[in-house]
């Protein structure tokens, strides 16, 4: 039994406790190329959060990890096979929900752990921030907390060299063989406006991507995914000792 995971501690455990920040990871059911699990962004979120949190708790923050959301904003693969989509509407309903009994319950911290590049959750918590307003309300995308090219040498954003690594780490029983890893060839818009990032629009995956990858994950290394998930789940560990101690009437110098 980890106390600091909420799934696996118990009322004997939990009726006299003084948790300071809740973390709620989130992720998404969708396919990751030919070779990773349709789980993928809710195993990364599980393993992330729960590494984290035993670094955080054991410099005595009082951090409580709550059950990952398996399901994410996936309106761009409509038309892939079972992907399962959450729609931005029905994330702010949940939040907002799991907001109000933190609240009710006096934990006024949360920390969306993210774990699926298709999950915006900024302008939720600033209308959210104003509905509680003694909620300090926080969200990271753990993928994006290091430099990635200390660790990769390929880009990409979906079971890409990265994925591939850290689920090589993690659950290399759900990883298929090399030969039937995609290449994660990503197409660009004719309008170049939204490759250079300043013009967005949401892809449409079916025609982006011919495995449903995007990024190489030729490169990809057991060794390697070892090195980021250590090195990502210490820079957040960190972070969450740092918001459980954070005075919230003196948050800036």
């Amino acid at each position: 039994m980890r106390p600091y995971i909420l799934a696996e501690t118990n009322w004997k455990h939990l009726k006299d406790a003084n948790m300071e920040l809740a973390v709620l990871p989130w992720g998404a059911t969708e396919a990751h190329n030919y070779h990773l699990p349709y789980g993928t962004d809710v195993i990364e979120a599980d393993h992330v959060a729960a590494a984290a949190a035993e670094i955080a708790w054991s410099e005595g923050a009082r951090v409580i990890v709550l059950p990952t959301i398996p399901f994410g904003v996936n309106t761009g693969q409509s038309d892939i096979y079972l992907d399962i989509n959450l729609n931005p509407s029905t994330q702010m309903a949940i939040l907002s929900d799991v907001i109000e009994v933190l609240n009710r319950q006096h934990i006024h911290k949360l920390l969306i752990l993210n774990s699926h590049g298709g999950n915006d959750f900024k302008a939720m918590l600033r209308e959210l921030g104003l509905k509680f307003p003694a909620m300090l309300l926080c969200t990271s995308n753990w993928f994006q907390s290091l430099d990635r090219t200390a660790y990769f040498d390929a880009p990409g954003d979906h079971a890409d060299e990265l994925e591939t690594s850290v689920m090589l780490h993690l659950r290399p029983d759900l990883v298929l063989p090399r030969e039937h890893w995609g290449a994660g060839r990503e197409k660009r818009h004719k309008i170049r406006a939204f490759s250079e990032g300043w013009l967005w629009t949401e892809r449409k995956w079916s025609q982006v991507s011919e495995d449903t990858g995007i990024g190489d994950p030729k490169s990809a290394s057991v060794d390697k995914g070892e090195r980021f998930f250590r090195d990502v789940t210490r820079k957040i560990g960190q972070v969450m000792v740092e918001i459980c101690t954070l005075d919230r009437d003196a948050m800036y110098e």
